[in-house]
Order: C-alpha cells, then structure tokens, then sequence
C-alpha cells in the first residue's frame, strides 16, 4: 500500500470509495512481494501493480465488484501447463490477492497510518483476510504504544497485537494464522500484516570514494544511509549527496551511541571500509556483538589476516568473528567503487534472502526465495 497511498488517501479525503487489490501470500516466481497493490478510483482510474501485468485485468475487475457490493474476497492467481497463457502467471508463480472497497466508512484510521508512514513512524494495519463472513475484512491498526479497531472480539486482538507488533519490529509482512478466538495453534482465521516500518539502516564507516558509492547503492536499495568517519576534511554532505545523514565522530563511539540509543536494530547493515585498525578493530568490537543484519570490512587478504589477529586478541569469540564478511562483497571482479558498491550490495542481497550468490543459469530451485530474515 506505501507506492498508493498517496493517490488512496486523496480518494479517501475526498469522500470517495476506492477499489483495492493487495497481495497478501506469493510462492514461487511471483513477480511481486506482499503488500504490492492495485488502486480503482472513482474515475475509474488504475493506479498502481500486484504482478507487473500478469493478472492486473482480472483484479481490476474484481475491485470494481467489491466497490459495488462492499463484499471483500480472497483470490487466487497461478498458471497451469494445459494454459499457460490463461488469466495468471505466466512466470510460473501463483500469489493470493485480497480484493476489498476503502472508504471513510470501511477505514476510518486511514488517514492516521497516512500521517504515521509521512512521519516514518511505525504502524501495521492487521486485516482479516480469510475466515468467517463477519469477520472477513476486519481490520486491526497497531502502534507500538496503541492501537485502533477491532478483528471482533478482545481476546482475539490481545493475541494478534503481540505477534504482529513483532513483526513490526522487524519490518516483516506476511500472514497470521489463529484460531477463532486468538488461538496460535488454530486456522480458523487467515490475517494479512502489512507493516510499515521506517527503512532499515545503512551505516557506512569511512569516508573514502568506496563509501560515496556504497551510500548511492544502498540509498537505492531504499535503506536510510548515514556515513560516519572521525575526520571532519573528509565527512562533508557535500562528498555524500546521497546519504541521508554525515556524521563527524570516531566509528566505534558513533555505532555504541546509536545502539544505546535503540536506533540500531536486526535490520541494520554495517559497512566497514576504513581499512585501518586504529578505526575498524574498536568498531567492530561493538558491531560483531550486536544483532544486526549484516557486518562488511573492506581490506586486502592481508588486512583481513592481520585484522582477525586483532580481533582474537580483543577478546571478540569465533563465534562473534564468524558473523564478519570479510572481505567485504561476493566475488564479481569489481574494480571499481561503483562496481565494488554492487558487490557488496549483492552480497547484502544474498545474505537477506538465502541466495547463493551463483550464476541463476546455472542452479535449479526457486529463483525467488522466502528467507525469513
């Protein structure tokens, strides 16, 4: 719903009715992640894609159906070997998508989670998707410290809220199943959490050349980029357009900060290219014991050698020295700091989601994976 929300929210100021289509499960090739959607405004309008043009027709119609009836339904799209070419996915991937009508009336806090994800504050909209006509298309909206609405029943919402406020905090989307009454161990209910939690953080530790790439790759990527190095003649905004944030402190002092903080969470990744051990060995003390995403140090072979030499001596245990990628990136040949940028992004990548880092044409298996990570 983020890539709509600004054309939903028009609508919905306006008074207006609005069909909605929105992925809540994929498997296998499926073109788009859950929480992708399609908009059918008043005008008629369609805004947005749950599958890149595979099935957009089929489920425009289906959102003009539930503005007309205010009837949600749960539908599924795949592909068969007899036709492949029918309404689906001729990718060979199949995902469910929940076709509902939004309105003032059908989601009065709308406008609340609108101002939350503008804030980057964190919210997730819970919503029955599958289960019982009278609580098909509930809704649940949640914040770390409140909520708003009601799947039909407290107990049900005390149970939800806890596990998708976890999911929150990581940033994950997906579905809930319980039972009718909040059990975990039920089915009777199908619930689709669609989080919307601020970008997952990229910190880039020395501000080299190397960093000015890394910093454009990851702000694509959409992670929240700050660079930080002790040298002020180097750490400028002016060196950096593309990070977020430049910040002027010694590494080790600015990541232990940031965690005391809370503003360093499982999502983060950490980017360590200052290749000098008066900078990297203090900081990764810090960064190899906290749970994050990802550690990278750049270095030659032998900076790598002498660095785990180091590290052993600081006290860090192999346990912690085993969570390193060191050198940083999978091996593509870069030479470049825009091709190393890509090679560190890949491995960022691979890490996330399981991949290999190997050649697509030549392994067999899902090309898409669902890493829960």
């Amino acid at each position: 719903m983020r890539d709509v929300l600004e054309d939903l929210i028009g609508w919905w100021q306006a008074g207006e009715t609005v069909g909605m289509g929105t992925v809540v499960a994929t498997w296998r090739s499926a073109p788009r992640p859950a929480g992708a959607s399609i908009l059918v405004g008043p005008d008629g309008t369609a805004v947005g894609s749950v599958s890149g043009g595979c099935v957009e027709g089929a489920v425009y119609e289906e959102a003009r159906d539930a503005v007309e009836t205010g009837v949600p339904t749960l539908e599924r799209y795949g592909v068969s070997d007899d036709d492949a070419f029918a309404v689906g996915l001729t990718c060979g991937g199949i995902l469910d998508v929940f076709v509902e009508s939004i309105s003032r009336e059908s989601f009065p806090e709308l406008g609340e989670v609108a101002e939350s994800v503008d804030r980057h504050e964190p919210v997730a909209v819970v919503t029955v998707v599958k289960g019982p006509d009278d609580r098909l298309g509930r809704r649940l909206v949640l914040w770390p410290d409140r909520s708003s609405g009601t799947l039909g029943l407290q107990r049900l919402d005390d149970a939800v809220a806890a596990d998708a406020r976890g999911m929150l905090v990581a940033g994950r989307t997906g579905l809930l199943h319980v039972g009718h009454d909040g059990e975990r161990r039920g089915d009777d209910l199908t619930l689709f959490v669609n989080s919307f939690a601020p970008p997952a953080r990229m910190v880039v530790f020395g501000a080299i050349d190397f960093a000015a790439a890394v910093a454009r790759v990851g702000a694509f990527l959409g992670y929240r980029v700050t660079v930080c190095d002790a040298r002020p003649v180097f750490a400028t905004p002016k060196r950096f357009p593309d990070a977020h944030e430049v910040i002027v402190e010694w590494p080790h002092r600015y990541l232990q900060a940031e965690v005391d903080a809370g503003r360093i969470d499982e999502r983060t990744v950490l980017c360590v290219l200052t290749h000098d051990p008066k900078f990297d060995v203090p900081l990764l003390e810090v960064a190899l014991r906290i749970p994050v995403a990802y550690v990278g140090a750049m270095g030659s072979r032998r900076t790598h050698d002498e660095r785990l030499e180091r590290l052993v001596e600081a006290g860090l245990s192999k346990a912690e020295i085993g969570r390193l990628s060191s050198p940083i990136g999978l091996d593509l040949g870069a030479r470049t700091p825009e091709e190393t940028a890509v090679s560190i992004a890949a491995e960022i990548i691979a890490g996330r989601w399981g991949g290999t880092g190997e050649r697509l044409a030549g392994i067999d298996g899902p090309i898409h994976r669902t890493a829960d990570r």
